[in-house]
């Protein structure tokens, strides 16, 4: 179990593995975001995406499927204040590779509630060429082993 202790400023991690599947794809824009480029195959052709592709939506809840099991789920998470930037860099298109690499940018504990800590990441979808397509900054709050001890 993995509590706010256990983050540094600089740390980087990477985990996971998520095949896009085409018919995924589909299924996500039919329910959710029903645009051509993420239904139709010509019409998507015609596009500067080069082909069908993921929804960015459908490319967050990917993420957190990798983030959920490479670190919420073996962690003392106590949820989110909120995300400070969403960047979908480039197309996802059936049959991507995706995986997930974390950076710790800071770490602090809570002024107002001794039992936590927040830690501000840059999370980073990567594809098997190692491009970055997703790219999303956020705070997680975590509990701390030591709830009350201050840092010095």
């Amino acid at each position: 179990m993995l509590f706010w202790e256990d983050f540094h400023e600089g740390h980087v991690a990477t985990c996971g593995r998520y095949v896009v599947g085409r018919e995924e794809i589909i299924a996500f824009a039919r329910e959710y975001d029903p645009d051509p480029i993420h239904l139709d195959d010509s019409a998507a052709e015609a596009t500067r995406l080069g082909g069908l592709s993921a929804s960015g939506w459908h490319v967050c809840a990917i993420f957190m499927r990798l983030l959920a099991d490479g670190l919420l789920i073996n962690a003392d998470s106590m949820g989110s204040p909120g995300i400070e930037e969403v960047r979908f860099l480039r197309p996802v298109h059936p049959g991507a590779v995706l995986k997930l690499r974390r950076a710790v940018l800071e770490t602090r504990d809570s002024k107002s509630r001794p039992e936590m800590g927040l830690v501000k990441f840059r999370f980073e979808l990567i594809d098997a060429t190692d491009a970055i397509v997703f790219e999303l900054i956020g705070v997680i709050m975590f509990g701390r082993r030591n709830p009350g001890a201050r840092l010095a």
